[in-house]
């Protein structure tokens, strides 16, 4: 049975950054992206609901975000759905999906930086042994 594991995003971003590095040596970035589903309902009133993504850039990816993306700005993202898990306190299970960017393309105006950075084998490396810390 085929299957696609494919995101694609258009939004603004709801929070800076913030890049680290994995005990392994990779920079990884950790940011979200707002976007708005519209539709009208059977009245004809246009209604609007917004949906929050959890963002994941890895190596040259997360330093190009760390560097241009900023909480406010609109952005276009392509990536793929991961689902991590850790303990949580009292050792409960905790899960969570984030999108792992692929490839970014700021929208807006000149002075932010680079268009887009070229989706680039090295920049969508997830390496396994390369985990995100914990949520706290």
């Amino acid at each position: 049975m085929k299957s696609l594991n494919r995101v694609t995003l258009l939004g603004n971003v709801t929070r800076d950054p913030e890049v680290k590095s994995t005990t392994s040596g990779q920079t990884v970035a950790t940011f979200g992206l707002a976007t708005n589903r519209v539709w009208k309902d059977a009245e004809g009133e246009k209604k609007s609901l917004p949906e929050y993504h959890n963002l994941v850039a890895w190596g040259g990816l997360a330093e190009f975000a760390g560097q241009y993306v900023h909480k406010g700005k609109p952005l276009y993202i392509e990536g793929y759905l991961k689902t991590r898990s850790w303990d949580g306190i009292e050792g409960k299970k905790i899960y969570r999906t984030e999108v792992v960017v692929e490839n970014i393309i700021l929208l807006g105006s000149k002075d932010d930086g680079p268009a887009f950075l070229p989706p680039l084998a090295e920049h969508a490396l997830t390496p396994e042994d390369a985990l995100l810390p914990a949520e706290e």
